[in-house]
């Protein structure tokens, strides 16, 4: 069916070249992931946080090498868009940052992240999170970035606000987690609000 609107994002644009690495600043990176990163990936999702806003664990380094072929190939399928956040210096995994759900017509996608216990509290995230936003509004060209987390996860509600997500509202009771369902904060970034 001939749809009446050009797609805000062009498909094919992302497939079109290699997935980008990104500076975020202060010694941050975001790369593409490596299957060598697995090892790293199992040991994050070992963490009880982790496990807890994310509901899932590694139980092995081939699952997480599976799950890491799915991030690349994430990219080919225009389907979504994983970074390994990593010190700039020693390569050492400090975080996830991932656009998710890619609506091209739209220009939208949801933005995702996690941080390993040891790089908490030291702005990596909100640097990586800004840096991906940045290449999505100015390269990427989408229109609006989602970003939702549980209501008790407030060191991700932070990292919303320390990058510039407002506040939409509350999805009462759209999430299950391991201890039960939970309301979800809203939060969103517009190109125009740069």
């Amino acid at each position: 069916m001939p749809t009446l609107v050009d797609s805000t994002v062009p498909v094919g644009s992302l497939a079109a070249r290699p997935q980008p690495t990104l500076s975020a600043g202060s010694g941050v990176l975001l790369r593409p992931w490596d299957l060598g990163d697995a090892q790293a990936v199992m040991g994050a999702y070992q963490d009880g946080e982790i496990q807890r806003w994310h509901v899932q664990r590694a139980d092995s380094v081939a699952e997480a090498q599976e799950w890491i072929a799915g991030w690349q190939g994430s990219w080919a399928a225009e389907t979504g868009v994983h970074w390994a956040v990593v010190d700039s210096e020693t390569d050492v995994l400090l975080a996830r940052a991932a656009l998710k759900g890619l609506k091209f017509a739209d220009g939208t996608a949801e933005v995702a992240y996690w941080t390993v216990p040891a790089a908490r509290g030291k702005g990596v995230c909100p640097q990586a999170v800004e840096a991906m936003t940045s290449w999505a509004f100015d390269v990427a060209g989408f229109h609006r970035l989602d970003l939702e987390h549980a209501v008790g996860n407030t060191a991700s509600c932070r990292v919303a606000e320390k990058t510039g997500f407002a506040v939409e509202g509350v999805r009462r009771s759209a999430w299950l987690q391991t201890d039960g369902r939970h309301d979800v904060h809203v939060h969103a970034r517009l190109r125009s609000d740069r």
